[in-house]
Parts: C-alpha cells; structure tokens; sequence
C-alpha cells in the first residue's frame, strides 16, 4: 500500500516555536506499540536482534538515500524500542535555511502531521517529523509483510526528541546509545522494571531531567 500523507494525519504535539527543519542534531525515540519486546532480547549486556529487529536496525542505513541531506550519526535498537541521532544537513542541496527559531528543546513528544509525514517522494527541506514518520512508515510495512498483517499499527503513535546542542550534548548521547543494553536492566522502557503504561525516560537518559 502506497503512503498517503492525508490518511495517515495525525496531530502535532510538537513545540510550535520551533523549525524542525532547520540543520542540527536530533536524538529520536520511537517505541513499539504497547511496548512489547518484540525486536529481540537483551542476553549478558548485548542486544540480540530478532528478525524485526534487523529490519529497524538495518532501515536507518537507507534514510540517507531518500533523503539526501539526512546522516544517521548513531544508532540502537533495544527489545521494545530504538534510539537515533537524525542528522539534517541542508547545505548538501545548497538550500537557504529558514531562521532559526529556536535556540533548542528537550524531551518533547514529537507527532505527525500530513505535512510532516514522509511521502514516496522527498521533499527537498524534510522536518524531522518526515524523517521518522518514514523511517516509521517503512519499517511497519516490511514487518507486517512477515507477519501477514498488512495495515495493522506496529509502532506507537508517536516518538520522543531532543534537540542536541552543542558537542558535549552530543557525546553524552552518543554514550548513552553505546552503553544502552548493558543499562536494560534499569530502563524505564524496560517492561520488568516500569509496568506501568508510558513509563517516563529512566535515569541518565538524555531526554530525562534535562
């Protein structure tokens, strides 16, 4: 089934002052819905990928080629959800920038709008909220084909993002990526340790008190 913008609208959550298109670091959260630890399991610190976990692992190497201007700077995929640094980069394509409005945000709930959904074809200044809604959108129809429920919802509704500000933000996100697994056992995402529905970011997450 071919993306359409308009069927799968959804409303913004997003801090409205704030140009999500504009070149930076972005570090994005998204989560399986309900939770479940379905893309592999956590086995003596190292993640263990399951065959949908490949495929939200492996997708991330495929955003820079449909959106040229976008890098992935790091990345990990844990039992129930995964972790990105987006990196948007528009002086790939020599495009003016809009100004700035913003000077960073951190921990917000980001959502999906037909206009920021990504579409088959690229725009030529993606938002982040495009980004992630294809990354989204893409790793959902491949896991759906494997398990023979085309259309049926795989991840949450929504994704958490901090905007990075500066090298020290970015290498203590970075840190926080590679140390991930050997920290599950006290992950808020982590369903033993926070049963509880939409369980706040756990300590030492960048997105956490910051």
């Amino acid at each position: 089934m071919k993306y359409n913008p308009q069927k799968h609208h959804r409303q913004s959550i997003r801090l409205r002052q704030y140009d999500y298109s504009w070149p930076g670091m972005y570090f994005v959260t998204i989560c399986v819905r309900e939770k479940e630890c379905v893309l592999g399991e956590i086995i003596g610190g190292e993640m263990h990928l399951s065959e949908w976990g490949k495929i939200v692992h492996e997708l991330w190497d495929e955003i820079p080629n449909h959106f040229p201007n976008v890098s992935i700077d790091g990345r990990v995929t844990m039992p129930n959800h995964g972790h990105a640094i987006i990196k948007i980069d528009h002086a790939r394509r020599g495009a003016v920038a809009a100004p700035h409005t913003a000077a960073s945000h951190n921990g917000n709930m980001g959502g999906e709008t037909g206009e920021e959904m990504g579409g088959e074809t690229p725009p030529l200044r993606p938002t982040l909220g495009q980004i992630v809604a294809y990354y989204k959108y893409q790793t959902a129809k491949r896991i759906n084909a494997l398990r023979g429920m085309p259309g049926v919802p795989f991840w949450q509704r929504n994704y958490w993002e901090h905007v990075v500000r500066d090298e020290l933000d970015l290498n203590r996100i970075r840190q926080y990526i590679e140390n991930n697994p050997q920290r599950w056992h006290e992950d808020q995402l982590n369903p033993i340790v926070s049963p509880r529905p939409g369980g706040t970011a756990a300590a030492g997450h960048p997105q956490a008190g910051v």
